[in-house]
Formats: structure tokens, C-alpha cells, sequence
């Protein structure tokens, strides 16, 4: 998923759950409103903390980890979406608000 079809999302209200698997440091520097943070270390014993009635939007810095995140999440029964370019796509073409690194 591109920032401008989940800025679309946003705008619409679509239904979703934003799923943020950087580290903490890197989500206390920048973060889309309304993220969940679970590190990708962490995911794979909290995926009870996830719904599954609604899409995952995975993000990450450029979106590698978070690419890895949707494939493991799809194979535990999850409909995710990466959000390709990740926080630096959105800072750079969506919300220059939040800071890049």
C-alpha cells in the first residue's frame, strides 16, 4: 500500500489498525497518529494483541521490517498491508510534520 492509498484510508475512515514495528527510540522520534507499537523482535509473541476483523497497515523506517512483519503476520491468518516506503515516505510525502531520520 502507497502513503497516498493510506492517506486516502485516513481520510475516508476506512476500518484498520496501524501497526508500527520499529524500535521505541525510533517511534518516540517519529510516528503516525493512532500507531501501535510491537517492535519486530516482539511481534511474533503478541499477536494476540492483534485484531483480526480489520486490515493491518504495517509500518516501519523504509519498509523492510515491516515487509517481513505482513508475511508473518499473513501466515498467522492476518490480512496486512505494508505500507511501502514506511515513516519516510509519509514524512516526505504526506505529513512533513513528522520528522525524518
Amino acid at each position: 500500500m502507497t502513503v497516498n492509498e493510506y492517506a486516502a484510508w485516513r481520510r475516508d475512515k476506512t476500518p484498520h489498525f496501524l501497526l508500527d514495528v520499529r524500535q521505541p527510540e525510533e517511534f518516540a522520534t517519529a510516528r503516525i497518529e493512532g500507531a501501535s507499537l510491537i517492535p519486530l523482535p516482539e511481534l511474533p509473541g503478541r499477536l494476540a494483541e492483534l485484531p483480526k476483523d480489520r486490515p493491518l497497515v504495517v509500518l516501519c523506517h523504509h519498509g523492510m521490517r515491516s515487509a517481513h512483519a505482513v508475511r508473518h503476520l499473513r501466515e498467522a491468518g492476518f490480512d496486512a498491508l505494508n505500507l511501502t516506503g514506511g515513516i519516510d515516505a509519509w514524512s516526505r510525502q504526506i505529513d512533513p510534520g513528522v520528522p525524518n531520520y
